[in-house]
């Protein structure tokens, strides 16, 4: 039935007079444009195979009709573009993004104009909408009419999202959902389901997100009607917004990029596309803040009894032993600590080489949590003040936590944080959020964000234990695709409390290279690392702070991943095991040009390590344990 689908959609190109395309760089990926019967489509095809069939275009807006009547003004040719831009919180730090470029003029009854703008490159497709009138009439978007229409047959890695204002202390949505995988396109979800939102139709794969968030457009989810293929554009629940503002797109010149990465699951994995159409990154004044690294965090083993004075200096004293960047003291520190003494304790870190980090409650009744310090981030004038108390006290940044949704007013209130947070040369971590959306290119000084089900909910309940791995091994195909992420991974011994770990050390060892952030936050304390090898210890004390590169070396959404990383004339490749039963993968080492490796995977025993030199010249042949991993230093 798809393939009679796109058949006649692609017939109704041929005849349609209007119909237009545009390939990429390398020709693989086709964008067919049609107008018919005065409403817009495309469709998207790899190596001349159906990706997404006739899909609508469109826009409704409180002062004109975008999505029907219309007619084509002009097609521009084609143009090459390109960027080359930097990163030190993606999967690679100079990243070159090359397209081809199109853009479709089309006017309504009214006479007003709506550009669609095309931009194809060999990973993907992106797509947007600009008003040339300008956005400062106050008109709003009331819907977007957008698809993706897949076969009937495609298969769906996808997240629901929580419904507002549900879960403890009614603090969702947060996009901490378990993922619904390896299921025929079609089921339904009442709230939609988030990005990115992974397809897979014959052998091809589809990543889908969006990018070029800058507060004038509510975040979005996907949503379809039961039993349909078909996905669409759906706007936030009227419940997520900062409290008396608005939920729709106002104002707006350009909506963001819609953006589908396509090809295969080393394109997934490879592809930069959802920070390569993000905005460019803002001018600070200061670029030396931007400082990746990695921090210890006592909240994650401890919970709300470590936040004290003497706790934060053992873990500030074991960021110094490690090698690591920061220390990131949790809720409540304005409480238990004060600001006098954290300032002490920012001094006394200083001395060691770390930072403090701070924790904040991003406040407002958009929920119920208690935890402070709260309601001095809400304006502009709040945060100027807190900020620059913050500065003056040496803290080098702030995790700000539940936020309330991805309507258009909380989309905003991110975005102000961001800036405030950079002109007092504040790094910024979001948690309880929404999904950063390719922020960690405009705004450099976002380090990482939550918006996981992350290890805090392994160390709640036992099912969350029992599901890690394989949850784990959806992440780089997904979350983690193109945004930082802050899984706060690694427990490399036991988690104290009634919850039993199922996964390896070895498994728990290979997250802190395949999982990115441009700040790791480690499950781990320091009674924990005194369990854990020297030559362990070594490993983590040396790892990166950001890689140069990327490889995908194989892998299955879900069942396992195995991924290298490069920095300066290493290659780190990290796997995991998403199953239960042992999985052997074999790496052929001359594509890393390596004249030396050194592996470190599970030892016999439960908690165990064993290292060993491997061959380089052949290619090296690992067995992963049921939920087991390894790492692989190559130089």
């Amino acid at each position: 039935m798809y393939k009679y689908i796109f058949l006649l959609s692609i017939s109704m190109l041929t005849v349609c007079a209007q119909a237009q395309t545009v390939s990429s760089p390398d020709k693989n990926i086709t964008v067919n444009f049609s107008l018919n019967a005065g409403k817009p489509f495309y469709t998207v095809a790899s190596k001349g195979k159906p990706v997404i069939a006739q899909s609508a275009l469109g826009i409704a807006k409180s002062n004109g009709n975008f999505y029907s009547g219309l007619k084509l003004k002009s097609v521009s040719k084609i143009s090459l573009g390109g960027q080359l831009y930097t990163m030190v919180n993606a999967k690679k730090h100079h990243i070159n993004y090359k397209f081809a470029r199109r853009t479709y003029s089309l006017v309504n009854a009214a006479g007003k104009q709506m550009d669609v703008i095309f931009q194809v490159s060999n990973d993907g497709v992106a797509f947007r909408y600009y008003f040339p009138a300008g956005g400062n009439n106050d008109a709003v978007i009331n819907k977007e009419y957008t698809e993706y229409r897949f076969a009937p047959s495609t298969k769906t890695w996808l997240q629901p999202k929580a419904e507002a204002k549900s879960g403890w202390e009614h603090t969702n949505p947060s996009y901490e959902e378990y993922y619904e995988q390896d299921v025929t396109a079609g089921k339904y979800s009442k709230t939609g389901w988030i990005y990115p939102a992974l397809f897979k139709t014959g052998n091809t794969w589809a990543l889908i997100t969006e990018a070029g968030m800058d507060g004038s457009y509510c975040g979005t989810t996907l949503k379809n009607d039961s039993l349909s293929s078909t996905y669409h554009i759906n706007f936030p629940d009227k419940r997520e917004i900062f409290t008396g503002r608005d939920l729709l797109p106002k104002n707006v010149t350009y909506t963001p990029w819609r953006v589908i990465t396509v090809g295969g699951l080393k394109t997934i994995i490879e592809s930069t596309l959802g920070t390569d159409v993000a905005t460019p990154e803002i001018k600070l004044t200061d670029t030396s803040i931007i400082k990746p690294g990695k921090a210890a965090w006592s909240w994650i083993m401890s919970k709300d009894d470590s936040i004290t004075y003497t706790e934060q200096v053992r873990y500030v004293d074991l960021a110094a032993k490690m090698n690591w960047q920061y220390c990131l003291v949790d809720a409540d520190w304005d409480r238990k600590i004060g600001y006098d003494k954290i300032k002490k304790l920012a001094d006394y870190a200083k001395t060691k080489n770390v930072g403090i980090l701070l924790w904040y409650n991003s406040a407002g009744p958009w929920n119920t949590v208690k935890y402070t310090p709260k309601d001095k981030l809400l304006t502009h004038e709040d945060r100027e003040k807190e900020f620059s108390r913050l500065n003056e006290m040496g803290i080098k940044g702030v995790k700000i936590d539940f936020f309330g949704g991805d309507g258009r007013s909380m989309i905003q209130y991110y975005v102000d944080i961001l800036k405030d947070a950079a002109a007092h040369g504040l790094l910024v971590n979001f948690h309880g959020a929404t999904l950063p959306r390719g922020w960690a290119r405009t705004y450099p000084n976002l380090m990482t964000t939550e918006a996981v089900r992350g290890y805090e909910m392994i160390t709640f309940e036992q099912v969350g234990a029992d599901n890690e791995a394989n949850h784990c091994a959806m992440l780089p195909f997904t979350r983690n695709a193109f945004d930082p992420m802050d899984f706060t991974p690694m427990n490399l011994y036991k988690i104290p409390t009634h919850v039993k770990r199922k996964t390896t050390s070895g498994f728990e060892l290979a997250t802190s290279v395949l999982f990115l952030s441009g700040i790791q936050h480690y499950a781990e304390s320091p009674e924990g690392m005194t369990h854990v090898p020297e030559y362990v210890v070594s490993f983590l004390q040396n790892l990166p702070n950001y890689w140069d590169d990327v490889k995908f070396v194989d892998g299955f959404p879900g069942k396992y991943a195995v991924i290298a990383r490069k920095s300066g004339n290493k290659w780190y490749i990290a796997g995991i095991n998403g199953e239960n039963t042992g999985k052997e993968v074999s790496i052929s080492l001359k594509d890393f040009k390596a004249t030396k490796a050194k592996l470190i995977t599970d030892g016999a025993e439960p908690l165990s390590f064993t290292q060993s030199d491997v061959p380089a010249d052949q290619p090296a042949k690992i067995t992963m344990k049921g939920n087991g991993g390894f790492v692989l230093v190559l130089e």
